[in-house]
């Protein structure tokens, strides 16, 4: 049985914790799936740079409000795909070629089971293989949900894994789910030229969002979309590129393609985590502590199978402590989910860090809130944007920045100082007065809001 100083298993942010660092060590990686997992393959890049196409496609499509005669012909989806994937694909591959060529690394291709203590069974295309390890991170990622209804009904469903490499868009694309992946990806189709139409059991999209974001979405696609909001699908029938839905309420809705976004699910199930004595929870997602160390000895485990904020940038975040952590074991440092931005790319784009005004009012803080909107500050003239806008909160009591949240163009880059502020513990006087900021950028909405937050709060 091969023994190694440290096992993988996830070839995602699991391969990135590896640096030169390892050099000295014996370290295998195991992998099912693609170097760069889902981030790199199915996920957040992909998805990003499918979404950056759309956004030039509607600046076509809306040109006429700058006084610009334009025509949009089309997306190219054929060659926006190949664009994407074989850059994609290529860093896949050249990853996977620069591990197998490093001399302290081994690869093994497969799907990894626990045996035993830091002991695992790999099936590969040859057969499985037995191997052990001193210690072991645990970095196997997650998968799309789906929901027996779709997976039983024997009808062929896209999900994220899937949907962005299709051959050509669907005319008619139903969208079962109202979270981020949801948003982005109808975002991207109907750009396409998909007509779309979003099932969603709650009766709010983006629900995890502040409700003034949430409502500022809904308000922006309805025009564009078939919002079936508050209910759930019952059924699925007809044929491929012919489907039936039943909802709830008898509606029955015709689609060419069905997209399954109600979320994702940790592959801790394909682990055999007990035969480890790695202790999980409910919801799958392995539990760890603060140094990101499972209930087993010297097995940690990062990403979407431990952690509830399944984020890229989390994950990063985690195995810089993790690597320290294996590195370092008589100086463990440990992680903090304070400040944690996220962004939805869709249009408009939405981005927030913190609490939202409803958790604010839930976990009774005294709180002082601002609005500032795009259309209030010189930039968002230049953008003849009508709908963008900058909320945040703040302590009374200390003065600091509880939550924020921005709805409009360049959200995802202007909520970093945002993120900033919070992470250093500053308060809205000292972000607000003590940089300067630049004019006429659109980064006078985040300084106004402030500027309107400190008042709020006298």
């Amino acid at each position: 049985m091969p023994h190694h100083d440290l096992v993988i298993i996830g070839a995602g942010t699991g391969n990135a914790l590896i640096d030169d660092r390892f050099a000295r060590l014996d370290v295998a990686i195991v992998s099912e799936g693609p170097f760069g997992g889902t981030c790199l393959n199915a996920g957040c890049i992909p998805s990003k740079m499918l979404a950056a196409t759309a956004d030039t496609a509607d600046a076509v499509a809306d040109a006429g409000r700058h006084d610009v005669d334009a025509r949009l012909g089309g997306i190219r989806w054929r060659d926006v795909n190949k664009r994407v994937f074989d850059r994609l694909d290529a860093v896949a591959a050249e990853g996977e070629e620069g591990r197998r060529a490093a001399e302290s690394v081994t690869v093994y291709r497969g799907r990894a089971r626990f045996t035993g203590e830091r002991r695992l069974s790999v099936q590969t295309e040859t057969g499985p293989v037995e191997i052990s390890a001193d210690r072991v991170v645990v970095a196997a990622g997650g998968r799309p949900a789906v929901p027996p209804v779709v997976a039983d009904s024997g009808l062929p469903y896209e999900t994220s894994d899937t949907v962005m490499r299709i051959a050509r868009p669907p005319e008619r694309l139903a969208v079962l789910g109202g979270g981020y992946i949801a948003a982005e990806l109808a975002h991207v189709f109907h750009a396409a030229g998909s007509q779309i139409t979003v099932i969603e059991q709650g009766e709010r999209l983006l629900a995890q969002q502040d409700q003034d974001v949430s409502d500022a979405y809904a308000d922006a696609v309805r025009p564009h979309y078939d919002l079936r909001l508050g209910r759930e699908l019952v059924g699925v029938a007809g044929a491929p590129g012919d489907l039936r839905l039943t909802l709830d309420d008898g509606a029955v809705l015709t689609a060419d393609a069905l997209l399954v976004a109600v979320g994702r699910r940790p592959n801790s199930d394909r682990l055999d985590l007990e035969k480890a004595g790695i202790a999980y929870g409910d919801d799958g997602l392995i539990t760890v502590d603060a140094q990101l160390r499972t209930s087993a000895e010297g097995v940690w485990a990062l990403g979407d199978v431990s952690t509830g904020v399944p984020l890229k940038h989390v994950a990063n975040r985690e195995a810089e402590i993790v690597a320290h952590n294996l590195l370092h074991p008589g100086e463990p440092r440990e992680m903090s989910y304070e400040a944690v931005p996220s962004a939805v790319f869709t249009s408009p784009q939405i981005a927030q860090v913190g609490l939202t005004e409803q958790e604010a009012r839930e976990a009774d803080v005294a709180y002082a809130v601002a609005v500032h909107r795009y259309q209030d500050v010189a930039y968002g003239w230049a953008l003849e944007d009508t709908s963008g806008f900058c909320k945040v909160l703040a302590d009374r009591s200390t003065g600091r920045l509880l939550g924020a949240h921005l709805f409009g163009p360049q959200a995802a880059t202007l909520v970093q100082p945002l993120v900033l502020a919070m992470a250093m513990g500053l308060t809205v006087h000292d972000v607000a007065h003590r940089p300067m900021w630049i004019h006429p950028a659109l980064t006078e909405v985040v300084e106004n809001a402030l500027l309107s937050l400190e008042q709020a709060l006298r």
